[in-house]
């Protein structure tokens, strides 16, 4: 079995470096420590591999579709060790990620920092924006990222759920009445985000409502300061409104129509073997994010 492995690394440096006597430097071999194991590679394979002359070395037809397939062994063989010897040695090294900026705060940023006080040989940055990251351009290693996903190219796992609530302060209540129906939000002041819409659910259908207010403002935390002060009804994730709901300082409404949970994910570009400090970090996450939801309902 060894004998399918005997040359690749000489022949993978030889087509990198157009050159055996730079392949040799690189390995630590003489030239003609590389030229032989190289030779007997193409006798094994009965395959010219290399076109050669005094001045410059290509590779073949066959030579090019055989080094895509040697460069990708030896990377997934390497990634392999590496994995063997972050697990003898336990996660080390540096992590880089982002996440959304409130869900970051509330909820991302104080798991990071327990467990980055459980693993003391890890070093930690978050960025914490709104705004998509190219992972691969900045040497992301892990984003957070809410709802559905568009980049097919990156792997993801799915951590967490997050509800939507619609609610709205037992004052405003009082003073307004209760919304039975959607239709009977247009009778009501909705306190708007960022979107004209709001999401709901009528039976298998999802449905996006265009609702209207007197009060709009691209922070939740804003928005539930209002929702809180009885300006209106707000649609918030759970994140900003359990414990408000919790403390009945906002009642939630319309639950019969609660669009359904999104999801919370992990992504990461792609790669045959995640990094063990990005795969332990992941699984604490998922495990620390995972609770059960214990709001309310109305």
């Amino acid at each position: 079995m060894m004998k399918i492995y005997q040359g690749l690394e000489e022949f993978v440096a030889v087509a990198e470096k157009h050159s055996f006597t730079a392949a040799g430097a690189q390995l630590g071999l003489s030239t003609a420590q590389v030229s032989r194991q190289v030779q007997r590679l193409e006798q094994r394979l009965n395959s010219k591999l290399f076109y050669r002359s005094t001045r410059h070395v290509s590779l073949t037809e066959a030579g090019q579709l055989y080094y895509q397939h040697c460069r990708r062994a030896l990377d997934h063989l390497q990634d392999a060790e590496n994995s063997l010897g972050q697990w003898q040695q336990g996660p080390q090294g540096h992590i880089k990620l982002t996440a959304p900026v409130t869900y970051g705060e509330t909820l991302i940023a104080p798991q990071l920092s327990d467990f980055a006080l459980q693993h003391e040989r890890l070093s930690i940055s978050l960025e914490l924006t709104n705004q998509q990251v190219d992972l691969v351009a900045q040497g992301v290693d892990l984003a957070i990222r809410l709802g559905k996903l568009e980049d097919s190219s990156l792997r993801a796992r799915r951590l967490a759920d997050r509800t939507q609530y619609v609610c709205a302060s037992p004052d405003y209540l009082r003073r307004r009445g209760s919304p039975h129906t959607l239709a009977e939000l247009r009778q009501h002041n909705c306190l708007l985000g960022t979107l004209p819409y709001w999401r709901f659910q009528e039976g298998r259908e999802s449905r996006l409502l265009k609702v209207e207010g007197r009060f709009r403002v691209n922070s939740g935390k804003a928005l539930l300061d209002a929702a809180l002060k009885g300006m209106g009804i707000v649609q918030l994730p759970d994140y900003y409104v359990e414990e408000p709901i919790r403390q009945r300082q906002l009642i939630p409404l319309l639950s019969q129509y609660q669009a359904h949970d999104e999801a919370v994910w992990a992504v990461f570009p792609q790669r045959e073997f995640l990094p063990l400090k990005v795969s332990v970090l992941v699984d604490y996450l998922a495990e620390a994010l995972a609770g059960g939801k214990s709001v309310g309902a109305g």
